[in-house]
């Protein structure tokens, strides 16, 4: 599974141009389906985020992805999954916690709950930015009974602006000569940033709680 998963960061944007061509119109339900449950399962972390939208916002660009249409509709998806994730740990967190569910990663979890309990309600808005952290933090908001107009607000901003910055990116950046013959490893490298990110805030927390 790890070859092909690989294959498929590397070669993402092969990958969702032939998706794009083969499937028309339908594209848009289908990134929205994926945008939707990266962020609202909490079981379906590994599922691609920012990565994919710098891709689509690179294919923007060459007119077979409508950008405002397109960046409109992820926004919402990205609302919309953090909303579920919120009211699945609200109302069944304690017991999905319990059962010891082996599609539950606990380590993330746990990671999840340290990030939020030193950023607060900002951690809504951060964790957006941060594979894996970005899936559990609305869950850990609503087992944690964050309350919800709360919630939302920080929801909709963290939603609005990941996808706005990481499409725009790819619009502006993505069909660069270097990023363009270097595609694979500029989607690597910002997977790469952006966990190096939560691994050293993870440190900073850890050596901090130390002291």
């Amino acid at each position: 599974m790890i070859p092909d998963l690989l294959g498929l960061v590397l070669h993402l944007d092969t990958y969702l141009n032939t998706a794009v061509q083969q499937y028309g119109i339908w594209i848009y339900a289908i990134l929205f389906l994926i945008i939707f449950i990266e962020t609202g399962i909490v079981f379906a972390p590994f599922l691609p985020g920012d990565s994919l939208l710098f891709v689509a916002g690179a294919l923007a660009v060459t007119g077979s992805i409508n950008l405002v249409l397109l960046m409109l509709l992820l926004m919402a998806a990205a609302i919309l999954g953090d909303t579920a994730n919120y009211w699945i740990g609200h109302h069944t967190g304690r017991r999905i916690v319990r059962s010891r569910s082996r599609l539950l990663n606990k380590d993330h979890l746990k990671q999840a709950e340290s990030f939020y309990e030193r950023h607060g309600g900002k951690t809504i808005i951060i964790a957006r930015f941060i594979p894996f952290i970005r899936t559990f933090a609305p869950f850990v908001a609503g087992l944690g009974k964050m309350r919800y107009p709360r919630f939302l607000t920080y929801n909709i901003i963290g939603g609005v602006l990941w996808v706005a910055v990481f499409m725009l990116a790819g619009y502006f950046f993505g069909n660069l000569p270097i990023v363009r013959d270097n595609f694979g490893l500029f989607v690597v490298a910002i997977i790469v940033v952006t966990v190096a990110a939560a691994v050293a805030g993870l440190l900073r927390e850890r050596k901090n709680g130390k002291k």
